[in-house]
This record gives structure tokens, C-alpha cells and sequence, in this order.
């Protein structure tokens, strides 16, 4: 099988490579739907610590793979963020904020009781 011709696999060496069976993001029309990115610094592989950094770290990514989808953070619609622990949500929301400056797209904020590799969050999202 493989992806119908009605979708664009979105792929972006700015950003770290899918680390299963899934696409960076995939572009509908004119919707972009990211997969949720992690802390990992694209440049060496490596996870970076503390929760300010992955927050600020996780976003960076997101960013390069909605830009790599030919849109931009201010044309995202809806985002998820998925928490190791919600006693970091001041924290993040701070970042986030940074990040999305006066844009504020739809948002859910979840804690979960694992992510991949063991991070402190991650973020995924809708894009126009």
C-alpha cells in the first residue's frame, strides 16, 4: 500500500525524523497535520534537558515541519500538548506563549503517563 496521491508526505532534515511508521506531517488541501514533536535536537539525535529546554526545543521542531508544509505558526489552527507531568504547565505555557507570540491557535493540554524516549512533552498540531 501507499499514500494516495490526494496527500503530500511533509519531511524536513530541520527537524527530527520520524522514529517509527509515521510521516513528519502530512498535507491535505490545504490542511497540514503535524505528528507530535520531541525534544530531540535535530543536529545531534540527542534529547536536551530540562523542561524549559524540551518545551522550547519540541516548538522549534514543530515550527521547522509547519514551515517545511508551506505554512507558518500563524496559520496554526489547533495544537496538543502532551504532558509528562502537569505540574510543568506554568512553565510551558510560558514558552508556548513565547513561541506563538499573539496568535493563539486552539489548544488541549494533556498529562500522560509516558511519552516517547522518556520526554517531558510534546506537541502536535493543525495547520492551514
Amino acid at each position: 500500500m501507499s499514500t494516495h496521491p490526494s496527500l503530500t508526505v511533509v519531511s524536513t532534515s530541520d527537524a527530527p525524523g520520524a522514529i517509527g511508521p509515521y510521516s513528519q506531517a502530512i498535507k491535505v488541501g490545504d490542511l497540514l497535520f503535524v505528528s507530535g514533536c520531541i525534544p530531540l535536537d535535530p543536529k545531534t539525535g540527542q534529547i536536551v534537558e530540562g523542561i524549559e529546554e524540551q518545551t522550547a526545543q519540541a516548538l522549534k521542531n514543530l515550527a521547522a515541519v509547519v514551515n517545511a508544509g508551506g505554512s507558518e505558526i500563524g496559520k496554526v489552527v489547533k495544537t496538543t500538548v502532551f504532558l509528562k507531568d502537569m505540574n510543568d504547565f506554568v512553565t510551558v505555557n510560558g514558552i508556548y506563549a513565547a513561541a506563538f507570540g499573539s496568535h493563539k491557535p486552539a489548544r488541549s493540554a494533556v498529562e500522560v503517563s509516558r511519552l516517547p524516549k522518556d520526554v517531558l512533552v510534546e506537541v502536535e498540531c493543525i495547520a492551514r
